[in-house]
């Protein structure tokens, strides 16, 4: 009888999730923003948790690390270590690489994020 009951949960939810927004359109998904790892170009500080990375023509994108990365504000040069070989998208894409003192920190991902056209990067 136990198992009956989720099963039954488990489909109303599945059914409303599915469901259209309360004005009777479906629910619009924001497309993900993702992009190839060829196509970064370079990247600017934001401060100690974030980096902005470029990754193609008028295409930036804010990267925000799982807490502080300390030296990630003073790096001449980092790196992407993607997950897989497919598209980044998420933070658990990839780890930036950040040189330091005691050697090369990896510091995990969290949200990247797509600027808007003309939004400008924040300092």
């Amino acid at each position: 009888m136990i198992p009956r009951i989720f099963a039954v949960i488990a489909a109303a939810t599945l059914v409303a999730s599915a469901a259209p927004a309360m004005d009777g359109r479906p629910a619009a998904k924001e497309p993900r923003q993702c992009f190839q790892l060829a196509a970064v170009s370079g990247y600017s500080h934001a401060r100690d948790d974030r980096v902005y990375v470029h990754a193609g023509p008028g295409e930036t994108y804010l990267f925000q690390t799982l807490g502080p990365c300390p030296d990630l504000g003073w790096a001449e040069n980092i790196a992407l270590d993607p997950a897989t070989a497919g598209p980044i998208c998420t933070g658990i894409d990839v780890d930036l690489i950040v040189p330091s003192t005691i050697g090369p920190r990896r510091c995990p991902v969290s949200m990247i994020r797509k600027l808007a056209r003309g939004e400008k990067e924040q300092r």
